[in-house]
């Protein structure tokens, strides 16, 4: 049995080097646009449901809701838009 410990470590370190990649390369703060740029951000999911919701919204709608874009950009941020 200790020939297949090398097959399952490098299965695990395949696995682990997109995540640790993706994390790297992602900006601390949104990127900069327009009055008519939309950040989509990943929200809580709604009660009930496990299902990640993202919205799009530009920076002014974000602000009303009580968000700060730029803050929470690199814990939730996801794409931008326009």
């Amino acid at each position: 049995m200790p020939a297949f410990h090398p097959f399952l470590a490098l299965a695990l370190l395949a696995g682990a080097a997109p995540l640790a990649a993706s994390e790297e390369t992602r900006p601390a703060a949104a990127p900069t646009g327009d009055a008519d740029t939309r950040y989509c951000m990943r929200v809580e999911p709604a009660t009930g449901t496990r299902v990640e919701r993202v919205v799009c919204w530009t920076r002014a709608r974000w602000a009303s809701q009580g968000v700060d874009v730029d803050a929470d950009w690199a814990e939730e941020g996801v794409r931008v838009e326009g």
